[in-house]
């Protein structure tokens, strides 16, 4: 099983931006397809937030193309979730985990997103 750490997360004005980190443990992620996904406030699924393969191919839902990009550092085993021009929908708790080996959550990151 893989251990995900997630951080970065913060209190933040409309507009602005965040980068979310994913710390992953357990094996080396560099031919895993990883992926974001979010909970927002009184949802109980986590909806999909974008993916990246092995190869850096990334796909994104609707909802933040254009404003968020996902990239990964296979030497520090961690993946990122740059995050711009944000919106107070965008409020949630970030989560990532591994499309090819599905694993326990880890404790997400909280992103909150207010004037």
């Amino acid at each position: 099983q893989l251990q995900f750490v997630e951080s970065g997360g913060d209190l933040v004005q409309p507009g602005d931006s965040l980068r979310l980190s994913c710390e992953v443990s357990g094996t080396i992620i560099r031919f895993f397809t990883m992926a974001w996904y979010r909970q927002s406030p009184g949802q109980q699924q986590r909806d999909f937030v974008g993916h990246i393969t092995s190869a850096e191919a990334t796909s994104y839902a609707d909802s933040v193309k254009g404003r968020f990009t996902i990239s990964r550092d296979n030497g520090k085993n961690t993946v990122y979730l740059q995050m711009n021009d944000l919106k107070p929908e965008d409020t949630a708790v970030y989560y990532c985990n591994s499309v090819t080996r599905i694993s326990p959550w880890g404790q997400g990151t909280q992103v909150t997103v207010s004037s």
